[in-house]
């Protein structure tokens, strides 16, 4: 690749983190906007739940359809029509006049959002050789998180100004600028590369090409571990982290929007040190298992211990932000499995399990703390939580489990 390609490969994966930092607002912003929504629209955990885990739900219900798009139609066409579609999906969510406009709208968000990761590591697989799949990957997640930053400390002191619609509204906008950044920017391949030449696959094609990828051998022993992974380590860092060190803990918005900003800082360091390391150590599953190992042994501790000084939860909340980081080896241990003409619909398929797997686990986190009858105030108890933090842990034990016995993907033995 000459210098050239390269800085505009460089730019074109830059637009797309930058764009990518809107998915990571929006998805995060419940967690520090929870409490006022369960209190205006006199909802309760499941409910909040349910609306949080809307999200998720249309993100991963859009894998699979877009990952024949990007396979057909490429990805700067596909990702540009989802922003506009995210975009929509966040003007509903802004202007909604109660819960059930609200969920519509934040599932229209997921659905549009839902391209990003995948529509990028889709052109970094075509502009890049694949020993920077990897780095490259965990850069724009590095970026976009800065999506996930915006949504605690300085959406708490936001609400405090302004009010949540009004913040959303300005991300509203930055999302609507951003599609059309991408849609000018964005370019799917370099030129000379085999996409460009491809003749477009006939529907029959592109649904064997789709029975290829799950037949996939040792693929369903990595899905496991995407489908529970995220999911667990999110419920604590996208929703309940912030009502938990509130009502558990004493903490005020600022306060516990101050701790997730930290926690963000952490995963951002997590995702540019972690993401290099499978070419240092050369393996990633296990890199991913050791992680989880980390995530566990937090979520038993809480579990187990009542009434922990107050350095506890900051000290965990901060930890599995930085080890949570270990999900995107997942990602790349799954990229390996898949030829480059089935790279859109594998990686979706994959994708989908891990927002499939979050919208789950935020619904029925909800549910396990309405199983709890709520203090005087209206909080939920320490037991709540205590026992919605046992339950990851047990989930997160099986899937690591399971995950064991995938075969480990060697980086410096793959033709690199």
């Amino acid at each position: 690749m000459t210098l050239t390609l390269r800085r505009q490969g460089l730019t074109v994966v830059g637009t797309l983190a930058v764009a990518y930092m809107a998915s990571h607002f929006f998805r995060a912003s419940n967690v520090t906007i929870g409490l006022d929504l369960m209190r205006d629209l006199h909802i309760g955990p499941e409910a909040l739940g349910a609306l949080t885990g809307a999200f998720f739900f249309g993100f991963s219900a859009m894998q699979l359809p877009c990952g024949f798009f990007f396979d057909r139609y490429g990805p700067r066409l596909t990702m540009f029509g989802m922003l506009v579609l995210a975009t929509i999906g966040g003007a509903v969510f802004t202007l909604a006049p109660n819960w059930p406009v609200l969920v519509a709208g934040r599932a229209l968000m997921g659905a549009g959002f839902g391209v990003m990761l995948i529509g990028s590591m889709v052109v970094i697989a075509r502009w890049f050789p694949q020993e920077w799949f990897s780095t490259l990957s965990s850069v724009v997640m590095s970026i976009g998180l800065i999506g996930n930053l915006m949504a605690t400390s300085p959406l708490a002191w936001g609400i405090e100004a302004v009010g949540w619609r009004w913040v959303f509204g300005g991300a509203v906008v930055f999302t609507a600028l951003a599609s059309v950044a991408v849609l000018l920017i964005v370019r799917d391949a370099p030129p000379g590369h085999p996409f460009l030449a491809r003749e477009p696959e006939t529907p029959g094609e592109m649904l064997r090409g789709l029975k290829e990828v799950f037949r996939t051998r040792h693929l369903p022993l990595i899905l496991v571990l995407n489908f529970t992974n995220y999911a667990c380590t999110f419920t604590v860092q996208g929703l309940w982290g912030g009502p938990w060190m509130r009502e558990v803990h004493g903490m005020t918005r600022i306060e516990s929007g101050n701790i997730l900003f930290m926690a963000v800082i952490a995963y951002q360091i997590g995702v540019l040190t972690i993401g290099p390391l499978d070419r240092v150590l050369n393996t990633r599953k296990w890199i991913a298992f050791t992680g989880t190992a980390v995530v566990v042994a937090i979520m038993a501790a809480l579990a187990f211990w009542s009434g922990p000084p107050a350095w506890v939860p900051v000290a965990a909340i901060l930890v599995i932000g930085y080890v949570s980081a270990c999900s995107t080896m997942v990602m790349a241990h799954a990229r390996d499995l898949f030829p480059d003409r089935l790279i859109g619909r594998g990686m979706a398929t994959v994708n989908a399990t891990v927002m499939l797997g979050v919208a789950c686990m935020q619904t029925l986190s909800g549910v396990i703390l309405g199983w709890f009858e709520p203090l005087a105030s209206g909080a939920r108890s320490e037991v709540a939580y205590r026992s919605l933090f046992g339950f990851m842990a047990v989930v997160l034990v099986v899937a690591v489990s399971v995950y064991s016995r995938a075969p480990d993907v060697k980086p410096k033995a793959v033709g690199r």
